[in-house]
Protein backbone atom coordinates (compact mmCIF):
# COMPACT_ATOMS: atom_id res chain seq x y z
CA UNK A 1 0.00 0.00 0.00
CA UNK A 2 1.24 3.17 -0.90
CA UNK A 3 0.14 7.13 0.02
CA UNK A 4 0.70 10.16 -2.07
CA UNK A 5 -0.18 13.88 -0.96
CA UNK A 6 -0.80 16.49 -3.57
CA UNK A 7 -1.83 20.14 -2.57
CA UNK A 8 -3.90 22.05 -5.40
CA UNK A 9 -3.50 25.60 -5.04
CA UNK A 10 -5.81 28.27 -6.91
CA UNK A 11 -6.78 32.16 -6.77
CA UNK A 12 -10.32 32.78 -6.58
CA UNK A 13 -12.73 34.74 -7.88
CA UNK A 14 -14.87 37.72 -5.88
CA UNK A 15 -18.24 35.67 -4.15
CA UNK A 16 -19.66 32.91 -4.93
CA UNK A 17 -18.19 31.33 -7.41
CA UNK A 18 -16.95 27.58 -8.64
CA UNK A 19 -13.62 26.48 -9.61
CA UNK A 20 -13.77 23.32 -11.61
CA UNK A 21 -10.56 20.96 -10.06
CA UNK A 22 -11.19 17.91 -12.18
CA UNK A 23 -8.25 17.98 -14.31
CA UNK A 24 -5.56 18.68 -11.41
CA UNK A 25 -6.78 16.12 -9.33
CA UNK A 26 -6.90 13.65 -12.84
CA UNK A 27 -2.89 14.89 -12.61
CA UNK A 28 -2.44 14.38 -9.18
CA UNK A 29 -3.84 10.31 -9.41
CA UNK A 30 -1.01 10.03 -12.56
CA UNK A 31 1.49 11.55 -10.76
CA UNK A 32 0.82 9.34 -7.52
CA UNK A 33 1.19 6.22 -9.74
CA UNK A 34 -1.22 4.67 -7.76
CA UNK A 35 -3.39 2.51 -10.02
CA UNK A 36 -6.18 1.37 -7.48
CA UNK A 37 -7.23 2.95 -4.32
CA UNK A 38 -8.75 5.69 -2.55
CA UNK A 39 -8.82 9.66 -3.25
CA UNK A 40 -9.79 12.00 -0.11
CA UNK A 41 -9.50 15.61 -1.09
CA UNK A 42 -10.37 18.58 1.69
CA UNK A 43 -9.92 22.33 1.35
CA UNK A 44 -8.25 23.81 4.04
CA UNK A 45 -10.74 27.13 4.32
CA UNK A 46 -13.70 27.70 6.41
CA UNK A 47 -15.60 30.02 3.73
CA UNK A 48 -14.93 27.13 0.81
CA UNK A 49 -16.37 24.31 -0.28
CA UNK A 50 -16.08 20.97 -2.38
CA UNK A 51 -18.97 19.27 -4.17
CA UNK A 52 -18.97 16.31 -6.71
CA UNK A 53 -21.53 17.78 -9.60
CA UNK A 54 -22.35 18.38 -12.81
CA UNK A 55 -19.98 21.57 -14.63
CA UNK A 56 -22.43 23.42 -16.47
CA UNK A 57 -22.61 26.67 -16.13
CA UNK A 58 -26.40 27.33 -15.97
CA UNK A 59 -26.44 25.24 -13.69
CA UNK A 60 -23.31 26.84 -11.59
CA UNK A 61 -25.74 29.73 -11.73
CA UNK A 62 -29.23 27.97 -10.66
CA UNK A 63 -26.92 26.82 -7.41
CA UNK A 64 -25.31 30.22 -6.89
CA UNK A 65 -28.91 31.89 -6.84
CA UNK A 66 -30.12 29.31 -4.70
CA UNK A 67 -27.69 29.88 -1.88
CA UNK A 68 -27.84 33.77 -2.29
CA UNK A 69 -32.00 33.06 -1.42
CA UNK A 70 -30.67 30.44 0.78
CA UNK A 71 -28.51 32.23 3.23
CA UNK A 72 -28.44 35.82 2.07
CA UNK A 73 -24.97 37.89 2.67
CA UNK A 74 -27.53 41.23 4.63
CA UNK A 75 -28.91 39.07 7.14
CA UNK A 76 -28.69 40.31 10.76
CA UNK A 77 -25.93 37.70 11.73
CA UNK A 78 -23.78 37.50 14.84
CA UNK A 79 -20.97 36.42 13.67
CA UNK A 80 -20.95 39.44 11.59
CA UNK A 81 -21.14 41.58 14.87
CA UNK A 82 -17.05 42.46 14.29
CA UNK A 83 -17.55 44.90 17.58
CA UNK A 84 -18.20 42.27 20.02
CA UNK A 85 -15.57 39.54 18.64
CA UNK A 86 -12.41 39.33 19.16
CA UNK A 87 -10.79 39.47 15.67
CA UNK A 88 -8.35 41.24 13.29
CA UNK A 89 -8.91 44.88 12.04
CA UNK A 90 -9.60 43.50 8.37
CA UNK A 91 -12.43 40.25 9.36
CA UNK A 92 -14.70 40.51 6.92
CA UNK A 93 -18.27 39.80 7.50
CA UNK A 94 -18.96 36.84 5.74
CA UNK A 95 -21.16 34.63 8.48
CA UNK A 96 -23.58 33.33 5.22
CA UNK A 97 -19.88 31.92 3.57
CA UNK A 98 -19.61 29.73 6.78
CA UNK A 99 -22.85 29.06 6.96
CA UNK A 100 -22.94 27.93 3.39
CA UNK A 101 -19.93 26.07 4.05
CA UNK A 102 -21.03 23.73 6.44
CA UNK A 103 -24.46 23.30 4.00
CA UNK A 104 -21.99 21.80 1.65
CA UNK A 105 -19.09 20.09 3.34
CA UNK A 106 -14.93 20.57 2.96
CA UNK A 107 -14.53 17.17 1.75
CA UNK A 108 -14.47 14.69 -0.99
CA UNK A 109 -13.48 11.27 -1.83
CA UNK A 110 -13.82 8.87 -4.30
CA UNK A 111 -12.32 5.74 -5.98
CA UNK A 112 -9.22 5.43 -7.81
CA UNK A 113 -9.38 2.91 -10.61
CA UNK A 114 -7.06 2.25 -13.45
CA UNK A 115 -5.05 5.35 -12.54
CA UNK A 116 -7.68 7.41 -12.67
CA UNK A 117 -10.67 9.22 -10.69
CA UNK A 118 -13.57 7.20 -10.69
CA UNK A 119 -15.90 9.97 -11.17
CA UNK A 120 -19.34 9.94 -13.64
CA UNK A 121 -19.58 11.17 -16.92
CA UNK A 122 -20.91 14.96 -16.19
CA UNK A 123 -19.34 14.48 -12.82
CA UNK A 124 -16.58 17.13 -11.66
CA UNK A 125 -14.64 18.08 -8.26
CA UNK A 126 -15.65 21.76 -7.93
CA UNK A 127 -13.94 24.04 -5.54
CA UNK A 128 -17.08 26.63 -4.11
CA UNK A 129 -15.46 29.85 -3.47
CA UNK A 130 -18.13 30.93 -1.10
CA UNK A 131 -16.23 35.00 -0.18
CA UNK A 132 -13.12 35.74 -2.57
CA UNK A 133 -11.16 36.62 -4.38
CA UNK A 134 -8.43 34.61 -2.35
CA UNK A 135 -5.49 31.96 -2.31
CA UNK A 136 -7.11 28.82 -1.81
CA UNK A 137 -5.17 25.11 -1.51
CA UNK A 138 -6.67 22.03 -1.39
CA UNK A 139 -5.12 18.80 0.48
CA UNK A 140 -5.59 15.76 -1.99
CA UNK A 141 -4.57 12.34 -0.55
CA UNK A 142 -4.12 9.48 -2.23
CA UNK A 143 -3.75 5.71 -0.87
CA UNK A 144 -3.76 2.12 -2.79
CA UNK A 145 -1.45 0.13 -4.98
Amino acid sequence: MRCYHHVIELETRPGLHVHDLTEPLRQAVAESGIRHGLLAATSRHTTTALTINEHEQRLLEDIRRFFADLVPADRGYLHNDLELRDCPPDEPRNAHAHIMATLLGSSESMPVVDGAPALGRWQSLMLVELDGPARRTVNVQIVGE
